[in-house]
């Protein structure tokens, strides 16, 4: 089967490209920036471009994006360009080539305002019936991207699955009040509880959802790592978020103890990944305990490809005051 990888430059996209290299599959990878992993230079808002990329190709997997680190730097007709044509190029090239299996690679951060509960209120529970309250142009324009996959889907018989990915980057946190208050490795381990799945799972879930889209057809998955927490730790979570994992996860408290971290005082949302679990047969291997396991045995929390993919950044430039600018 040949493939196209949109993206390729890019974390999720190398890490793709890097492992389809090794199976019997063809990639095509396409991005604007050159790479090892990026045989065809070029814009996915160019329909031109898209059509040459799409010559031959089997199916299709979406990760070329303007995200968050470029809301400050980037105009919204930039992220309208990307996020929302170059995606319509996509869908249109591949139901003229009859491509059999379209995955789309969005973000939890689409959910937006329904992410953060109200004063006083528990943790929400972020599963896929969540409805998404976007904050900023690039929530607003990947839930656009989303809607014309459903539209692709519903209109030609598209067969076309979204996965709304967590973070996954290996990048500082842009607050600087996480980055003054935790040790950057000790801040990501902590967010295996919520909010972030590793690059070797979120490889894993895409390649799943490419074999499974024509039998599935259409729907949405959020990939994260499988929380520890249950519903009914929602209202605790919020208040005291130590104890609920020293509840659920006890041995964690000596080796942080050890290790001079701490855990966040409270946590605002947990995302649940179980329909993906249950649907694409995903069964992610990178959460809190495993972040444990490694740490107990002094090797490197966090999957191989991760390290092997490392940090990329996200602008050309360097940033005092921070890995990116945020805009206010």
């Amino acid at each position: 089967m040949k493939i196209l990888v949109t993206g390729s430059s890019g974390h999720l996209g190398e890490a793709l490209v890097r492992t389809l290299s090794k199976t019997n599959h063809k990639v095509v990878g396409t991005d604007i920036k050159e790479s090892p992993f990026t045989n065809r230079v070029g814009s996915i808002a160019d329909r031109s471009h898209v059509a040459q990329c799409m010559k031959n190709v089997d199916a299709v997997i979406h990760t070329a994006t303007l995200h968050k680190p470029h809301v400050a730097t980037h105009s919204k007709q930039d992220f309208v360009e990307t996020n929302i044509t170059g995606t319509l190029h996509l869908l249109e090239e591949a139901l003229s080539n009859k491509i059999k299996s379209f995955v789309f690679t969005s973000t939890t951060s689409t959910f937006g305002n329904a992410l953060i509960p109200a004063a006083g209120a528990p943790a929400a529970w972020i599963t896929e019936d969540v409805v998404p309250i976007p904050k900023n142009i690039y929530g607003v324009t990947k839930i656009a991207a989303e809607n014309l996959c459903e539209l692709f889907h519903r209109k030609h018989d598209l067969p076309c699955l979204i996965l709304r990915t967590s973070r996954f980057f290996p990048e500082e946190d842009d607050s600087k009040a996480m980055r003054e208050n935790y040790e950057d490795l000790n801040a990501k381990v902590n967010e295996f509880l919520s909010r972030r799945v590793d690059v070797q799972d979120a490889v894993d879930a895409h390649l799943l959802a490419m074999e499974k889209a024509p039998e599935i057809g259409f729907d949405r998955y959020i990939i994260s790592a499988t929380t520890p927490f249950q519903k009914e730790d929602l209202a605790d979570l919020r208040r005291d978020a130590p104890s609920v994992l020293k509840k659920r996860i006890p041995e964690y408290e000596p080796l942080f103890k050890k290790l001079g971290w701490h855990m966040f005082p409270f946590l605002d949302r947990v995302y649940v990944n179980e329909k993906a679990r249950r649907e694409l047969g995903w069964t992610p291997k990178y959460d809190f305990r495993k972040m444990l396991s490694q740490l107990e045995t002094n090797e490197p929390p966090m999957s191989p490809l991760t390290h092997l993919i490392g940090k990329k950044g996200y602008h050309d430039a360097d940033f005092e005051e921070g890995p990116f600018p945020v805009e206010d």
